[in-house]
């Protein structure tokens, strides 16, 4: 096989969701350098991979890397899996990437399973622009100071979260995101429990904290870009508007909603001045 790092997708849930390609690769090359090869062995003993592996993970310096990246310059083949799905996408990886390349060597990427897009298509939401931004920070403070610069983005934001965190990320998008922006929960996506639901932030996080089976598995969270027309307000956000502007002086009214749907308050401003 040829002298190369091979970046081999796994499957994210259901074994059966790897190529042919794939399983080549593996049973071929000399040696693969996996995240974490006691996960590992039960996907690779399912297609009699008798490969050697190495554990290579976000741990393993430029030593490691470098390492391996000899290993290749000598002639050998090495396939770099993750625990599932593609490799370096939200995983470890890149500085065996990076060590390859400074040597000059062949790396040669596989296409396959990845949570992120899998989810994407199919929630039902814009897919013209999305920004992956992976597993937040497990810090309130920090995760929600993120959540804040993301809050106005023109694209579908797609986020990992584990399971002991999902309800802690539900109610920090609704603070932050505000109740009323759509949204969609993917869970256990290609396994026996899997789970896709698209809703308003409100709703999903009501309808996960009530079933405590959906705060279980592995999630993909994405949250529909920011509203830019004040026509896509819903009759919702707008009622609610003009009932507070009878107690409270338009912008302050404005201000309000905006503040708890996630929404731009000259946006709304601009409503209840149409309105009279």
């Amino acid at each position: 096989m040829k002298a190369a790092l091979y970046i081999v997708p796994t499957p994210i849930g259901n074994l059966d969701d790897i190529t042919i390609r794939a399983i080549d690769v593996l049973r071929s090359v000399d040696i693969i350098a996996a995240e974490d090869t006691r996960h590992s062995k039960p996907l690779l003993r399912h297609y009699d991979v008798a490969t050697t592996v190495v554990s290579f993970h976000e741990h393993s310096g430029e030593s490691e890397a470098g390492a391996l990246a000899e290993r290749i310059a000598q002639g050998q083949s090495i396939a770099l899996i993750s625990d599932a799905g593609t490799p370096l996408v939200s995983d470890p990886g890149y500085q065996l990437v990076r060590a390859v390349q400074g040597l000059a060597l062949p790396i040669i990427p596989l296409p396959g399973p990845c949570a992120a897009i899998t989810a994407l298509s199919a929630a039902g939401l814009p897919t013209h622009s999305f920004r992956f931004e992976g597993f937040l920070s497990a810090k309130r403070g920090a995760r929600r100071a993120r959540l804040e610069a993301l809050r106005g983005l023109d694209s579908t934001v797609i986020l990992y979260e584990a399971p002991h965190r999902i309800l802690d990320l539900l109610d920090d998008l609704f603070d932050v995101f505000g109740g009323s922006r759509e949204a969609c929960v993917a869970r256990e996506l290609t396994k026996t429990f899997e789970t896709v639901r698209r809703d308003t932030i409100a709703a999903l996080r009501e309808f996960t904290r009530s079933d405590s089976n959906q705060q279980r598995g592995e999630f993909v969270v994405m949250v529909a870009p920011t509203a830019k027309d004040v026509g896509v307000v819903s009759e919702e956000v707008v009622q609610l508007l003009l009932r507070l502007a009878r107690e409270l002086p338009p912008r302050k009214a404005a201000q309000v909603v905006a503040e708890h749907f996630g929404l731009k308050s000259r946006d709304l401003y601009q409503i209840l001045i149409e309105r009279g």
